[in-house]
């Protein structure tokens, strides 16, 4: 581990066997938790700050999805890539640490659908909710599908590029923070974990697995998720948003708000995709207050 990663990210990890795969996750601190579910291209590396402001009263729990950070990176003959595999996992993790108090769930990118969907199974464990660039319903009507992406899920020259050139993860590291872009060496960081084609598998998977329309894998599931979201109307929620997201834009933070507008919300307009990175100064002491709070 190299030593700006060690300074960046002074956490041991522990690790989940799942059948034979191995399940890299943080818990640090002690009290009562928090689980940070991210997204793709990113690992447990993005809520590092995080991790560090919390632990101090909290216990955080932090997995790395089964293809990413530190977890193994099977292929597809050993593991599912799919929606459905990654909620089971966080769920058989959550199990196995046997927590007594209620969660507060942090979800950015895709951990909305995992972290939310595993909240509907068990909305009964779940205290507080904090809202980071993320979706947990079917892409809003008003929202189309940027091309880069498009071409990443449905092409052959998108698997070359994703896992020829790790563009996707390159990309939004480049792209992932407006007001403070990362520097080269922070970049580089995010992409540590791919650093091949064989590496790269779930950066991939993750995108070809997006659910657009039903009939897509994960459409069903995904909509059943956001029709459970009801069940935390009356839960205190945080949402953080950067507007100048690529994917997750205003559209899906109108679709937030709609749902939710008791919720307290802090956007900025010129924020990116990486909110933790992009605003960390202001961000990172909003969540430790509204969870304290």
């Amino acid at each position: 581990m190299n030593e700006l990663l060690k300074n960046e990210y002074p956490f041991s990890g522990k690790y989940f066997d799942l059948n034979g795969i191995k399940y890299h996750y943080l818990d640090e601190g002690a009290g009562s938790p928090v689980v940070m579910v991210h997204g793709n291209p990113s690992w447990s590396f993005y809520y590092r700050n995080l991790v560090k402001a919390l632990s101090t009263g909290h216990r955080c729990i932090v997995p790395d999805h089964v293809g990413c950070g530190f977890s193994d990176k099977p292929g597809d003959d050993r593991y599912d890539y799919t929606l459905s595999r990654r909620v089971d996992d966080l769920e058989r993790l959550i199990d196995s640490l046997h927590l007594q108090e209620k969660i507060t769930l942090v979800v950015h990118d895709w951990g909305g659908m995992i972290g939310m969907t595993w909240a509907s199974r068990h909305p009964q464990r779940v205290e507080k909710l904090v809202i980071l660039n993320t979706a947990a319903f079917p892409m809003p009507k008003a929202k189309k599908l940027p091309l880069g992406i498009k071409i990443c899920r449905d092409s052959l020259l998108g698997t070359l590029l994703v896992r020829g050139f790790n563009a996707f993860a390159r990309g939004a590291a480049y792209v992932g923070c407006k007001l403070n872009p990362l520097s080269q060496e922070m970049q580089n960081l995010y992409c540590l974990p791919y650093d091949s084609w064989q590496n790269r598998i779930a950066t991939l998977r993750f995108v070809q697995d997006i659910p657009l329309k039903a009939g897509d894998k994960g459409y069903d599931l995904i909509s059943s998720t956001a029709e459970s979201l009801k069940f935390f109307k009356d839960l205190p929620m945080l949402i953080l948003w950067g507007e100048q997201d690529f994917v997750f834009d205003r559209h899906f933070l109108d679709e937030w708000i709609r749902r939710f507008p008791q919720a307290k919300v802090h956007s900025w307009k010129d924020g990116g995709h990486y909110i933790l990175e992009d605003v960390k100064e202001e961000a990172v002491p909003l969540i430790k207050e509204f969870i304290n709070g």
